[in-house]
């Protein structure tokens, strides 16, 4: 992450996810990061490798990767 990105956001913000290639990818990733306190939806992108969140109250950078990392896969900083 680079030193001027904020550690926490709100509203919808969109990561680079590498590892995704099926619908499989889809499911593991979005039910992962669906479980992160104050995310209210997850769109994953499997053409463009990329994962919009989007959450109603603010929510850790950190807490995203760990989820995706849980998922199997890699989030891109």
């Amino acid at each position: 992450m680079l030193p001027s990105t904020p550690r926490t956001f709100i509203g919808s913000t969109t990561f680079t996810v590498t590892g995704m290639t099926c619908e499989h990818c889809r499911r593991a990733v979005t039910e992962e990061i669906a479980g992160v306190a104050g995310v209210e939806s997850v769109t994953v992108d499997l053409a463009t490798g990329t994962v919009t969140v989007t959450a109603s109250q603010p929510v850790d950078r950190a807490d995203i990767a760990a989820a995706v990392d849980e998922a199997g896969y890699t989030l891109v900083p």
